[in-house]
């Protein structure tokens, strides 16, 4: 009878009942049945009234269910401490709401204002989920959303009363936030956790336990396999459950493991401030989507982030001016399909319009309608401050529609820099890896590019020794590499992750040692070509963004061109185009002209000429 009741109430679309907390009313009242169900209706229902904090954790599972296989580690006598925290953990359940409550109170969803504070789950008090100045080190592995998620947890833990601390020997709570692309990837947190182990062991007991938590893509794609086969690991979020992780440490205060790793259809943070992690930088990531509907063969992406979903506009806007109040000089715009970016927060414009393609490409998906579309997101962004440069990654290449490029022209702040994800030069390869084009297309899109942008940098992926490759297809690949000759480059071998397309339909036939050696025949080709591409900068003068002094030479600064490449200069005085007649050294967040004098397949080196503006660079460029 419940279990029926579950599924017409919480299935409903016109439903906001917490499931979270209809599964501790069942569980108070021993209705196993109807937590199983809720188990399921849990995956799916999106509309709660605490978001993630409604997901299950192994807390409320161990506490309800007897046979639990998630058992404490940490408690000198489990019994007891089990008994007595069932005891207060049922008592606070039985004046908490009923199944009829719900039903009753269910109600169309409303929006969250940010500035809303929500009501602690039953089972917690406001106090528990305060972080009680308990210091939290992250440490970040993978791609550019990583680092901005990395600062989206931290704003929100810093919220919670979290204190931040770059000391890994004082923290009082680990979390890795974590890449699951490969398999390296995952092999570097495992061993990761092996050394942390040690740490947690040697922890003395008058000090505050140690939590270790798991967060991103590995959480996500792994789930309890990662709480099965480390036992120290407390916590797991992941990437659309950044917002319960106080609850979920408040739950591993009691000694217990707990998880969120539920997917969301809407979660874009877009109410959260991402608190940069360098006080010093001249730069930030603005994530603006998450998620990717594109399911190429190969990738675990849309598997570990979930569907595409984009910010509003004007919430972007938001953080990019307080980004620019703040002095940054740069802002990347962070997506895993990025132009592909449509929001249809604002019901205007959720017309009929469908979504321009790039000549020659089309999509594994139904063409979408409506929303504001990137080029009005980029249009806008320019806007904000015209000192400021704007960078935008990764794009695919099928939605480079012709009024992207000439925004980029036009727009003297934009990068003259398109990132532009090949994967193969082979299109029998292409089309084993559901890409959506031919070489001959994406060929095709390259020329159209340079002539739209002349001069504009390009950058790639390609992945070596995919499901099926043969010789003949590695020949194109280089041949690809040659004809297009990028000026930067990101290549991988082929490493077949679990439920990807691939991994059901497609056979990883190609040996390791082959996918290495055509790996580094790829590397080889690219640095060939990139330095001849780079090389054509020598004797051209560039404005160069300066980040600071070089990795290699404490007499040498580093700083970015346009097109993204690294330039070494030496830390001399110059001129103040601004200031005549003054004599300057660059600081971080300076532009200066830097003439280029020499040039290698991942750096430029020169003189510096003049410290300059944005606007005014363009006389000298």
């Amino acid at each position: 009878m419940y279990t029926l009741e579950v599924f017409r109430a919480v299935s409903s679309p016109q439903c906001s009942i917490n499931a979270g907390d209809m599964y501790h009313s069942f569980a108070d009242r021993g209705l196993f049945s109807a937590m199983h169900s809720l188990q399921c209706v849990l995956q799916v229902q999106r509309s709660l009234r605490w978001g993630p904090m409604a997901s299950v954790s192994w807390l409320s599972l161990r506490m309800c269910m007897a046979h639990s296989s998630l058992s404490s580690t940490t408690c000198p006598n489990p019994e007891r401490q089990e008994a007595g925290a069932r005891k207060d953990f049922s008592s606070r359940l039985a004046t908490g709401p009923t199944l009829q409550h719900f039903l009753r109170s269910a109600s169309a969803p409303q929006e969250k204002l940010s500035s809303e504070v929500e009501d602690p789950p039953p089972y917690l008090t406001m106090d528990e989920l305060l972080g009680r100045q308990r210091k939290v080190y992250l440490e970040t592995y993978g791609c550019q959303m990583n680092v901005n998620d990395t600062e989206i947890a931290w704003s929100i833990l810093q919220k919670s009363g979290y204190l931040r601390t770059s000391n890994l020997q004082e923290a009082d709570v680990i979390l890795l936030v974590t890449c699951s692309i490969r398999e390296k990837a995952e092999q570097t947190i495992w061993n990761r956790l092996h050394q942390l182990k040690a740490l947690k062991t040697r922890r003395l007991r008058s000090q505050v336990p140690l939590r270790i938590g798991i967060l991103g893509c590995m959480a996500e794609r792994l789930k309890e396999e990662i709480l099965n086969r480390e036992k120290m690991v407390d916590v797991l979020a992941g990437p659309d459950a950044y917002r319960d992780l106080p609850r979920l440490l408040a739950v591993a205060e009691s000694g217990q493991q707990a998880a969120n790793v539920l997917l969301s259809l809407d979660e874009t943070y877009a109410d959260v401030m991402p608190v940069q992690t360098s006080p010093s930088a001249t730069s930030a990531f603005v994530s603006i989507m998450r998620g990717c509907d594109n399911m190429c063969t190969y990738c675990i992406v849309p598997f570990t982030r979930g569907r595409e979903r984009s910010r509003p506009v004007a919430s972007i806007l938001e953080e990019v001016r307080k980004l620019s109040e703040q002095g940054l000089k740069e802002v990347t715009l962070l997506g895993q399909n990025v132009n592909s970016f449509r929001d249809n927060s604002e019901v205007q414009f959720n017309n009929a319009v469908s979504t321009n393609l790039s000549r020659g490409f089309t999509t594994n998906y139904k063409t979408k309608q409506g929303g504001l579309r990137f080029a009005h997101l980029l249009d806008q962004v320019s806007r904000v401050d015209p000192e400021m440069r704007i960078r935008f990654t990764s794009p695919h290449p099928k939605d480079f529609p012709d009024e992207v490029l000439q925004l980029i022209h036009e727009r003297d702040n934009i990068c003259k820099q398109i990132h532009l994800p090949a994967q193969s030069g082979s299109s029998r390869v292409l089309e084993a890896m559901r890409r959506g084009y031919s070489r001959e297309a994406y060929v095709e899109l390259v020329h159209h590019i340079r002539e739209f942008i002349p001069g504009v940098s390009l950058s790639s992926d390609f992945i070596a020794g995919f499901c099926g490759e043969t010789e003949e297809d590695h020949i194109q690949t280089v041949s690809l590499l040659r004809e297009v000759q990028y000026n930067m480059g990101f290549l991988f071998a082929y490493s077949m992750r679990q439920k990807t397309r691939a991994y059901h339909r497609l056979k990883d036939d190609v040996p390791e040692e082959v996918k290495l050696r055509r790996l580094e025949e790829l590397i080889t080709v690219f640095r060939e070509e990139a330095t001849k591409a780079n090389q054509t900068s020598v004797g051209c003068t560039q404005l160069v963004l300066v980040e600071g002094l070089s990795k290699r030479s404490a007499t040498d600064l580093c700083g970015r061109n346009d097109g993204n490449l690294k330039v070494i200069f030496p830390d001399a005085e110059m001129e103040d185009v601004n200031n005549p007649g003054l004599r300057v050294r660059a600081q971080p967040g300076d532009y200066v002209l830097v003439q280029i004098t020499s040039a290698s397949s991942q750096t430029l080196k020169g003189h510096v000429l003049c410290r300059t503006t944005l606007k005014d660079s363009s006389t000298y460029c």
